[in-house]
């Protein structure tokens, strides 16, 4: 990192935690007390605080990190600093400690980036900060800074390991990994996906190798005919039955395999992946999670995804592959028709805004959700598309991993969505700089919208006294 990108980061750095502290003061103004699920969070923490491990809140459906990690920061704070009473553990500094967690995700996508990106030489160092920017302040996840929840923390941990698995430390990843399981137990897909990383590098190796042995063949390792992509199958199926292969790619991935098992053990123990409610979190095969996830990396990836060129291209597609797309439509349809679920939160809570996004667009009638399938094409291929500068074993990868963490999810829940579009973003390739800086407005006009709502718009139920406010 050169001299002046580092002092451009520092500044943006800076920068952004002071804005955000001058925020976090006004929303804590505003909301004072615990809110929506910080009903269950704050006083979890609280009876850490208290030395009252033994206590759990049976509605809460997380492990306890985000409470242990509370508790060993902000009582050896109170200490130092002579804190005493209700000040420790307080709503407002437990919530602070999110905003801790904001500043490290700026830091962890800047190194992230700049990591993934380090072979391009055309990207600036403002490119970089501008971006790593922009992706902290993404509206989902930055929403949340300002509240006791546990998605700060639980990407921070994921990035964190990413990164750690970038870097070739794989034991130190997956550790930090366990943290970030300790969060929410769904971060075990992005452990498997770190060891994902470390299998696509072997499998790249040698493909390039058996590439080479093949000259006369026209074989692509990242796109191709429907015939290249049968004979990576049946190179990807050969190698991972080697006996050979399979005990190099253990010494390579042992700490995420034993940190798998362990994961395992905790299913069977537990009796399923759910702690506390598990009447609210049912698993099941909800295949149109995965077609809400690209719609929505669509509306915050506007600038990446739907351009004129893509479209073009996209027809162009259509046009040569009509039976395929044909195929892809028939199944679309049927997914959508079998296995569309509604939860009973979507339906009751209008706090979110996923019930008025239901409300307005699927409710309008029955047609709409088969309607939009031919824009989930898109989508899919503009998401995939973007994604070609990687490897087809990455990209598999990353695909598996996106089914495994969106698909059993009953509840359509933006948040859900967070980790998935942070990890697509980051591998692929920059914008330009106008479309860098249109990217960035759009987030900080989102957010500003969304703060607007939630400290202005209040409004109240008729069997409730309590003040109500918009949010994810």
């Amino acid at each position: 990192m050169e001299r002046a990108e580092a002092y451009g980061f520092s500044g943006a750095m800076s920068g952004a935690f002071l804005l955000s502290c001058l925020l976090f003061a006004a929303v804590s103004r505003r909301q004072r007390g615990p809110y929506m699920d910080e009903v269950f969070h704050v006083p979890q923490a609280q009876a850490y605080c208290h030395g009252r491990f033994l206590q759990w809140d049976p509605m809460i459906t997380t492990l306890p990190g985000l409470y242990l990690l509370s508790v060993g920061l902000v009582k050896p704070a109170a200490r130092l600093l002579g804190w005493t009473g209700s000040v420790v553990c307080s709503v407002g500094m437990l919530r602070f400690i999110n905003l801790l967690f904001s500043a490290g995700n700026l830091y962890l996508l800047y190194l992230l980036l700049f990591k993934i990106h380090q072979k391009n030489k055309a990207v600036s160092g403002f490119q970089r900060i501008l971006s790593a920017l922009t992706l902290a302040t993404f509206p989902t996840l930055y929403f949340f800074t300002f509240l006791y929840y546990t998605d700060p923390g639980s990407v921070f941990f994921t990035l964190f390991s990413y990164l750690m698995c970038l870097y070739g430390n794989h034991k130190t990843s997956a550790l930090l990994g366990f943290c970030g399981f300790m969060f929410r137990q769904t971060n075990i897909v992005w452990t498997v996906f770190c060891a994902g990383n470390v299998v696509a590098e072997k499998l790249n190796e040698a493909w390039r190798i058996e590439l080479q042995k093949k000259k006369d063949e026209k074989i692509s390792s990242r796109k191709g005919s429907f015939s290249d992509l049968t004979r990576i199958l049946q190179f990807l199926v050969e190698y991972l039955l080697s006996p050979k292969n399979l005990v190099t790619l253990t010494a390579l991935t042992w700490p995420y395999i034993i940190l798998v098992s362990l994961f395992f053990v905790f299913v069977f123990v537990n009796g399923g992946i759910v702690v506390g409610d598990r009447s609210s979190h049912e698993a099941c095969l909800h295949f149109p999670q995965l077609f809400y996830f690209l719609s929505f990396t669509v509306f915050f990836s506007f600038p990446h995804l739907l351009t004129p060129t893509k479209i073009r291209k996209f027809l162009l597609s259509l046009r040569k592959h009509p039976v395929q797309y044909s195929l892809v439509t028939v199944i679309s349809l049927f997914l959508i028709w079998k296995f569309t679920y509604v939860h009973k939160y979507l339906l009751a809570d209008n706090r979110h805004y996923t019930f008025y996004v239901w409300r307005k667009v699927f409710q309008r009638h029955e047609l709409v959700k088969y309607l939009l399938v031919p824009f989930y094409i898109f989508a899919g291929w503009s998401f995939a598309d973007t994604l070609k500068s990687k490897s087809i074993f990455w990209i598999l990868m990353y695909f598996v991993c996106l089914l495994a963490v969106t698909v059993p999810q009953k509840l359509l829940e933006f948040r859900y969505f967070i980790l998935p579009f942070l990890i697509y973003r980051l591998n692929i390739p920059f914008l330009s700089l106008y479309k860098q800086l249109l990217e960035l407005a759009f987030y900080i006009l989102v957010n500003a919208v969304t703060f607007y709502l939630f400290l202005n718009r209040t409004f109240q139920w008729k069997n409730s006294d309590e003040v109500q406010r918009f949010m994810w």
